[in-house]
């Protein structure tokens, strides 16, 4: 998952820029980039926006790479990653679905504990990096990364039709939320030890340790943000 660099937010939390990184060949005659819903905020905070696998997303704010870095790793920075794929996984056979694509015990997982795991191909080998969360809705609800969108969303598709064709109960869905990560040492913030992650319940105001958390309510981030 992509790590970042920040800016000043009150309450002590800094906005986090993602750092600049191969995505989809963008040209400005060619693509339209997306925005989050954050956008207008990052841009008035000083944010330098930049093309990011069809995004535009902030890579600086007025602050130094190095102040920024220093300040999540000694207090806690908020990230924005609206831009990341999310999907929902549903049906009775969602389970075996992820088991199937992903490493990692995706059965064990408790209601609302999510996990850090691996799309793999039929090799064994790693084609990207994603977050899994057993839901309490009956769903699980996967993170994965805005460069790897197409090729992640069509290995799921592939297999939704797989598993389909076979008589199993699984479909998928695209979410179009707004997204926060919260990247901590504070044991204090969480009531866990710094250095934990969890993916946390999907519908809920930020994630934690740096990797992507919940969808804010209804795409409306601002006031979690500031």
């Amino acid at each position: 998952m992509q790590r970042a660099m920040s800016l000043v937010a009150p309450l002590g939390f800094r906005l986090q820029a993602l750092p600049s990184a191969p995505g989809r060949p963008l040209s400005s005659s060619q693509d339209v980039l997306r925005r989050t819903p954050l956008h207008d905020f990052h841009l008035a905070h000083g944010g330098k926006m930049v093309a990011f696998a069809g995004w535009s997303l902030p890579i600086q704010y007025q602050e130094s790479h190095i102040e920024s870095h220093l300040h999540t790793r000694r207090h806690c920075s908020l990230f924005d990653v609206s831009h990341m794929l999310q999907t929902k996984i549903f049906g009775c056979d969602r389970v075996k679905l992820m088991e199937s694509l992903v490493v990692g015990d995706i059965a064990e997982l408790r209601p609302n504990k999510g996990t850090l795991s691996l799309f793999t191909n039929e090799a064994g080998g790693i084609l990207d990096d994603l977050i899994v969360t057993n839901t309490s809705e009956g769903h699980l609800y996967v993170v994965s990364n805005a460069g790897c969108w197409d090729k992640d969303l069509a290995l799921m598709q592939d297999k939704v039709r797989e598993l389909k064709n076979r008589g199993n109960d699984v479909g998928l869905e695209i979410v179009d939320n707004a997204l926060l990560a919260l990247q901590d040492l504070s044991a204090s913030l969480w009531g866990s030890p710094p250095g934990n992650s969890s993916a946390g319940k999907p519908r809920g105001e930020a994630g934690r340790a740096g990797c992507p958390g919940q969808p804010a309510p209804g795409s409306r981030p601002l006031p979690v943000w500031e």
